[in-house]
């Protein structure tokens, strides 16, 4: 066991490494360029485009199960998770303050990258056997780039299935029993067999429900938690010019060793904030837009607006609150990381009451990411083996929970982490071999709307 885990380390490393990185800030910024800066500049578009779609019905809309606001919803569902509250905080700890800036640098380029995954999500998506819409990298790679690249569809399947289990099962269930149990005293067991009863419940009704659900339960959580952070704010609010000088600094200097921290270089912040940044929002990876594909539209640009929302929410405005708190209290420099350095920058702020925020808040986005990461891991498993596969895939998913609740998961992580990235090399590939497609439904679908026209259907 010890010789597999080196060597997944060893892949890991590579996966992870600066090529990775560099290829998908790379591919966001060449899709941001492309579009010329659509994403950030139509931003306030995609909000009333989210607003406009909070109901729309099959028919009046287009095509498929949910509206478009809880396809985005349960996308969030996934990605806001451990990565808001835990990853944002091990980035600041390896990396300093400057590394919640190459996080939003990230984000920045990612909302073009997402935008571009939920276009081409739409465009290429298919009716299953049960009258379903599926989507998602494994069919844009099938039906837009041809036969001959059907097999790299086929691994984005392989690797989406099995990562599933580890990213968004077993780490998630994991990290609801641990922060309940140092919290509330309740056995790791027990929060693991309700954590599975509350996920098989939602399953059971399939996306209609997981979307019915997200739309209610994504939008209180980050509300809640991103008050409960500005109350934290206000109450440092003398500190926050020097965090944001802080920020700026660092990550074009790096940060010398200061109380328990160790320092860090320029590479240091610009690595971790970005990796970061990308475990949190997932823009790349290619799970989101499985999501997007399921949206009652016609049109596969007015869902893009409404998908890279999710990369700003996620990162720009989740993540910054964490982030900011932790530097604001200067418990950054204390030698804590995670979640615990969280909850104690929280509780500095609100005592009594800040550490079980961060509890309650760690395990709603974790128990939210378990029901997001379910679909996209049964929309791999249908790809590669047909809808037959999907019940079956349920109950192994609804059996791992508790599991995950009571294992270590040093090895599950490390695989889940692996294959996460190996996810994004066939996604990553697709898009640019894609991007003039993307390209051309953006401008004419603007051209469109400039001159009062219908958008052409992107059938």
């Amino acid at each position: 066991m010890e010789a597999i885990s080196s060597f997944i380390g060893s892949v890991n490393s590579i996966v992870w490494g600066v090529p990775m990185l560099v290829l998908i800030l790379g591919v966001g910024l060449f899709m941001s360029l492309g579009l010329k800066l659509m994403p950030i500049l139509k931003l306030g578009t995609g909000f009333s485009l989210l607003w406009k779609g909070r109901s729309a019905k099959s028919g009046e809309e287009g095509d498929g199960e949910i509206p478009p606001y809880q396809a985005l919803m349960t996308a969030l569902s996934a990605t806001v998770g451990t990565g808001n509250i835990a990853g944002v905080a091990t980035a600041v700890f390896l990396g300093g303050p400057g590394a919640l800036f190459w996080m939003w640098l990230t984000a920045l380029v990612g909302m073009a990258t997402k935008y571009s995954e939920a276009v081409l999500a739409v465009k290429y998506r298919e009716v299953d056997e049960n009258g379903n819409h599926v989507g998602g990298p494994m069919y844009y790679i099938k039906n837009g780039m041809g036969k001959n690249w059907a097999w790299l569809g086929t691994a984005f399947a392989i690797f989406g299935a099995i990562a599933g289990f580890g990213i968004g099962n077993t780490v998630q269930s994991n990290s609801i029993a641990q922060v309940v149990e140092s919290n509330f005293g309740i056995s790791t067991a027990v929060t693991g067999i309700v954590a599975a009863v509350l996920v098989g419940a939602v399953l059971i009704g399939g996306i209609k429900r997981i979307g019915s659900v997200a739309g209610a339960l994504v939008p209180f959580m980050a509300i809640a938690y991103i008050i409960a952070g500005l109350v934290a704010l206000s109450i440092n609010a003398a500190e926050i010019p020097h965090a944001i000088s802080l920020i700026f600094t660092s990550a074009f200097t790096g940060h010398a060793a200061e109380g328990g921290f160790a320092g860090a270089a320029v590479w240091a912040a610009i690595r971790f904030g970005v990796a970061r940044g990308i475990f949190s929002n997932e823009a790349g990876l290619g799970s989101a837009p499985i999501a997007h594909a399921a949206a009652q539209t016609k049109k596969p640009v007015r869902q893009g607006l409404v998908a890279m929302l999710g990369t700003f929410i996620d990162t720009i405005l989740v993540c910054s609150i964490t982030g900011l708190v932790i530097i604001t209290s200067g418990i950054w420099t204390s030698g804590e990381s995670g979640a615990a350095l969280t909850s104690a920058a929280f509780a500095d702020a609100l005592p009594g009451v800040g550490n079980y925020l961060v509890a309650i808040s760690l395990a709603i986005f974790a128990f939210t990411t378990i029901i997001g990461w379910s679909f996209y891991g049964e929309k791999c498993v249908e790809f590669l083996f047909g809808v037959k596969a999907i019940v079956p895939y349920r109950v192994l998913w609804i059996l791992a929970i508790p599991l995950g609740a009571t294992l270590s998961l040093d090895f599950v992580w490390l695989v889940a982490d692996t294959l996460n990235a190996m996810m994004a090399i066939p996604n990553l590939i697709a898009i640019l071999v894609l991007s003039p497609v993307v390209f051309k439904l953006t401008r004419e679908y603007f051209a469109s709307q400039a001159g009062g026209q219908v958008a052409p259907d992107s059938k």
